[in-house]
């Protein structure tokens, strides 16, 4: 596995646990700093990430809540919202990472952690953002 996918899984394990129990971001970083087995450039991945997560979650919401049709956001499955909400501060933020690998890596994730139509729709929705931001092609 790689060193993203690795940091990835440990964003989606911290949005998840932010989602049931509230806990804000200075606890899920400290949680993150403390994973034993997992070195520091994963570590310093996952932290960057989260943070642009955190620090962006109104913005991100509000394109979700645009795209997604015929559901409240809140409805959405934990796991999926949680796996968009991050790829989506990817593909907005962290310009370093090609928007096909966000959303790939993404959608292999939702396949893994989620329900079989996870997939899917989360490359729908990602696709779509991508879309609307211009970046398709262009990273």
């Amino acid at each position: 596995m790689g060193k993203r996918r690795k940091a990835r899984e440990i964003v989606l394990n911290a949005l998840y646990y932010h989602e049931m129990a509230g806990d804000d971001i200075s606890i899920l970083l400290q949680h993150i700093s403390k994973k034993r087995g997992v070195n520091k450039e994963i570590k310093d991945y996952a932290k960057r990430l989260l943070e642009k997560t955190m620090k962006n979650l109104d913005t991100i919401d509000k394109k979700l809540t645009k795209i997604i049709k015929n559901w409240d956001l809140h409805r959405v499955a934990i796991i999926d919202k949680s796996i968009l909400r991050f790829a989506t501060a990817e593909i907005l933020f962290l310009t370093d990472i090609p928007v096909k690998v966000s959303i790939d890596e993404a959608v292999e994730m939702a396949k893994k952690y989620s329900t079989e139509n996870s997939g899917r729709f989360v490359n729908g929705i990602l696709d779509e953002i991508a879309r609307s931001e211009n970046l398709i092609d262009t990273r």
